[in-house]
């Protein structure tokens, strides 16, 4: 089930856009969601500043983390709400949630418990390849992993939840 754009209960909870002032200047949430209703949200650690992941939240995410401190999204492989953390016990728990210039893009500055682990695969962060950057118009673009180990095991946490990853 895609994210409902016109939640009522969604749209009640944020302001109305008017003006650029108010958007940029102005002290009232008044988030701009996508096409598909939702919005981006980079989630880092409040110690080290870390990235750990990128997800996206549909007005009810946005909701529920501001109501109960602890990071929700929109799970848009599963098609559903999803706090982080129901599953594996990694749940991330809101320090700070800040809001972009236009009120598009969402961070959040997180707390793990546990490991302090973030990625379903088990690393701490969902981002733990690089790219090779330079000139490689004769072979593909490489990755280079940037952790040495994994966190955690993910059939220790997941058992046999399916793995959200497509192809």
């Amino acid at each position: 089930m895609a994210p409902d754009k016109s939640n009522p209960a969604a749209v009640a909870a944020f302001a109305a856009r008017t003006t650029v002032e108010q958007i940029e200047e102005g002290l009232a949430l008044a988030p701009k969601f996508n096409a598909d209703g939702l919005i981006p949200c980079i989630a880092t650690d409040a110690s080290t500043g870390e990235v750990l992941m990128l997800g996206y939240m549909n007005g009810e995410a946005l909701q529920r983390t501001i109501a109960t401190g602890e990071a929700h999204y929109w799970s848009r492989s599963r098609q559903c709400l999803w706090r982080k953390g129901a599953t594996s016990g990694l749940v991330q728990e809101v320090a700070e949630m800040r809001i972009d210039d236009d009120q598009d893009a969402v961070w959040l500055r997180v707390r793990i418990a546990g490991s302090g682990a973030s990625c379903h695969v088990g690393y701490r962060s969902c981002f733990y390849r690089s790219v090779e950057l330079g000139d490689r118009s004769d072979r593909p673009a490489r990755l280079v992993f940037t952790e040495s180990r994994k966190s955690f095991d993910p059939k220790d946490v997941y058992g046999d939840a399916p793995n959200p990853t497509q192809l």
